[in-house]
């Protein structure tokens, strides 16, 4: 006899003898008792029993620890683990804009203009709705701009604009409830709508202390809720991971298990006052976090029965590239896994630039789900869905008799591969700075962000000494220079690594080869297990994922799951490195986006040893920033300062697009230095949770600075805040000069 708790919405389990396991129904956990014994997975194991009640429906059981003989239900988090297939909600309507699994994933952006200024938001608005976007958000933080939203949406409607407008709430309840009665939405953030502004501070609770502030919760938002009834509004409850309140914190940790949490007790009242229509977001400037924060929160909803949409965004994402790609990492992921009803691309730039990169990731989503791309059905029990644990492939070890040093062709961190091809390697000098190697008296050295390998799909003729010069040098270094079988077959050229297919392998062809030859096989992730078997007897340096970009029904993230789930369970640590070979034409837009999905969507679940993109008409330069702007997104190889840059909205204090190109100018040389880059203190101290050093907007015309989370200096005119931040961080020992120019 045993006793435990179970989620009360899974009614029933079933044993290998039919007899329901039931639980007994209670507002949210139930207690249960009665350990039997039923077949999982070929071995009897303990089920937590009620008979109280039996039920007909069959839950999936997992292991409650590694090794536990007793099971309880698994959380999942998508529809399926082998294809994509859109996570089924509820309708929720914003206007008159439905938002929900059977519509298509709406997009939307923020305003940046002073609320106040009704005119130019007003011209924003209708910008941003001729972009075409579905929804548009506007901050509202105070009584005057809540009396300018009334004639915000009346001079809209007589624009013939119709856009649904979203109020943005911080600290502001009275404010919600009156522009409730004019905006279509009410963004509420849970950490901080009816808390106190965190002080990070650790605080002990009674049982009685937490209820006593859950109480006060509900007597806070409750009027909000009855009004948003009354009115036909929507709401989303948004919990950002950076400005979770000292209770949430205190309890759960500033963790995805807190942000789940702090959304729960809002979302408790809603339904307790019979109110569903609204979202959830689960919001991080750390695509990673971002990513775990969502997943937890559907399998959470699942567990209970709740079907509510989700507001799809990485917060703080930054500008240009870099925006882009954390935003393609975090959104693209969720994606895939069909989760979204509506996104948001927060970039440090003009509002209407965030459309097109947002409709390209709703795009892309919205595909893969009508196609549901995926592959064969397949078992899945090593990849860690709700918590970082990285696969490390086993890097490359000195072997007896070589007289080359293989360890530098792969990067502990995430490695970076490049395609060369032969026309570079007539001009080795540019060849060596395109691959950012550094250069003392013409030959080449690796330094912080070199390319670790190259793939050279053409070798050079024998008789080309300047080529096999230039290509010696690069391998004298440590760098990897990977040739296809049949080059190397007819052209050898000593120390290269040779790429290989499984049906290479297979046939032979590859023991034509020197002995002690290093071997690169090149693998798809949707060969049958029988093909994968030849990869147990192989001494393979590295695996090269490349599905072909052409394949409409096959999923890559997918396929790759499969791969990484056949190598866990036959304990081979080869590591893999992704390889997308993009069409002629992409746009780089779809590039960053494809690149942040495909791979990105991988390396948050800590799978994939780093990355090799190919485009052949796309500048080198850039293809080698985006791999290593996509390894640091996935918080893997830190190779340039990294930022925490809001997207600007009507709270900000400074032209931010202005002072973050300042700020980036003097600062990109500092790796491993995270600085954050802020409008107002809402977006400050609790939403640049990862940042080391903070800008943040005090007052008009005045910055305070932070080091971590704590501000250090207030009231510093703006002419001089770009100095004193240099100066902080290097009264912290983080400043280094800026390497001189060659």
């Amino acid at each position: 006899m045993a006793t435990g708790a179970v989620p009360a919405s899974f009614t029933g389990l079933k044993n290998r003898d039919h007899h329901g396991l039931g639980f007994a129904k209670s507002p949210e956990f139930v207690k249960v008792s009665n350990l039997q014994r039923v077949k999982f997975l070929r071995t009897k194991v303990n089920v937590i029993r009620n008979s109280q009640n039996p039920g007909s429906e069959t839950a999936e059981l997992e292991p409650a620890s590694e090794g536990s003989p007793l099971l309880v239900p698994r959380q999942k988090y998508c529809e399926s683990i082998h294809k994509t297939v859109r996570r089924k909600t509820r309708t929720v309507m914003v206007g008159n804009v439905a938002l929900g699994s059977e519509h298509p994933i709406r997009i939307q952006t923020m305003t940046t203009t002073d609320t106040k200024d009704v005119a130019a938001t007003v011209e924003q608005v209708m910008r941003i709705a001729d972009q075409g976007a579905d929804i548009v958000r506007i901050t509202v933080q105070g009584k005057k701009e809540a009396d300018a939203c009334f004639e915000i949406k009346n001079s809209l409607v007589q624009k013939n604009y119709n856009i649904p407008l979203v109020a943005d709430i911080h600290f502001a309840p009275p404010i919600a409830l009156r522009v409730s009665e004019c905006f279509d939405k009410i963004r509420v953030n849970p950490g901080n709508f009816a808390d106190r502004r965190a002080q990070f501070e650790t605080l002990e609770y009674t049982e009685d202390d937490y209820q006593k502030e859950l109480e006060h919760i509900e007597q806070v938002f409750t009027p909000l809720v009855e009004k948003c009834k009354k009115y036909g509004r929507a709401m989303r409850i948004g919990t950002n991971h950076g400005s979770l309140s000292d209770r949430i914190m205190s309890y759960y940790g500033d963790s995805p298990r807190g942000m789940v949490e702090s959304a729960f007790e809002y979302a408790r009242i809603c339904r307790k006052l019979d109110f569903h229509n609204f979202v959830f977001s689960m919001k991080a400037s750390n695509p990673v976090i971002m990513v775990q924060a969502y997943r937890l929160l559907v399998a959470e909803m699942n567990v209970l029965g709740w079907d509510y949409p989700l507001h799809l965004g990485v917060t703080e994402a930054g500008e240009g590239e870099d925006g882009r790609m954390k935003s393609a990492i975090g959104i693209g992921t969720l994606l895939m896994d069909g989760l979204g009803d509506t996104i948001r691309v927060s970039l440090t730039e003009a509002p209407e630039e965030e459309i097109d990169p947002c409709r390209r990731l709703a795009n892309l989503g919205m595909r893969a789900a009508e196609l549901q791309q995926g592959v064969e059905p397949f078992e899945e029990k090593n990849r860690r869905y709700f918590d970082f644990q990285r696969r490390t492939g086993q890097l490359p070890v000195q072997k007896e008799g070589e007289d080359v040093d293989y360890r530098g062709v792969l990067h502990r961190d995430g490695s970076v591969l490049m395609s060369v091809s032969l026309d570079q390697l007539k001009a080795p000098e540019l060849l060596y700075k395109s691959l950012a190697a550094k250069l003392v008296i013409g030959m080449p050295f690796k330094d912080l962000a070199t390319v670790d390998s190259i793939l050279l799909r053409e070798l050079p003729p024998a008789d080309d000494e300047d080529a096999r010069l230039a290509l010696k040098r690069l391998i004298d270094v440590s760098m990897g220079v990977i040739t296809p079988l049949s080059e190397q077959l007819t052209k050898p050229l000593p120390y290269t690594m040779v790429l290989v297919t499984l049906k290479e392998l297979s046939s032979g062809a590859h023991k034509l080869l020197p002995e002690g030859t290093r071997l690169v096989v090149s693998v798809r992730g949707d060969e049958s297990q029988e093909e994968f078997e030849i990869l147990k007897g192989v001494d393979a340096t590295m695996i090269l994922h490349n599905l072909p970009y052409a394949e409409k029904k096959t999923s890559r993230v997918h396929a790759a799951r499969r791969l990484f789930e056949y190598l866990s369970e036959n304990s081979l640590d080869i590591p893999v490195i992704h390889h997308i070979e993009f069409p002629s034409k992409i746009h780089r837009d779809d590039l960053v986006i494809g690149a942040g999905t495909n791979a990105g969507g991988l390396l948050v679940d800590g799978l994939g040893d780093g990355i090799l993109l190919e485009a052949p008409d796309q500048d080198f330069e850039f293809l080698r920033n985006t791999s290593f702007n996509l390894l640091q997104g996935c918080r893997m190889r830190n190779t340039k300062t990294e930022y925490v840059s809001c997207p600007s909205c009507g709270r900000t204090l400074f032209d931010l697009q202005e002072i973050s190109a300042e700020i980036r100018e003097k600062t990109s040389h500092l790796p491993g230095v995270s600085i954050a880059i802020m409008g107002c203190i809402v977006n400050g101290p609790g939403e640049m949770a990862d940042a080391d050093f903070g800008y943040v907007g005090g007052a008009p015309g005045k910055i305070d600075l932070y080091v971590g989370k704590t501000v250090v200096k207030r009231g510093i005119a703006m002419e001089h805040a770009t100095d004193a931040l240099i100066q902080l961080i290097k009264d912290h020992d983080r400043w280094v000069d800026p390497p001189a120019e060659e």
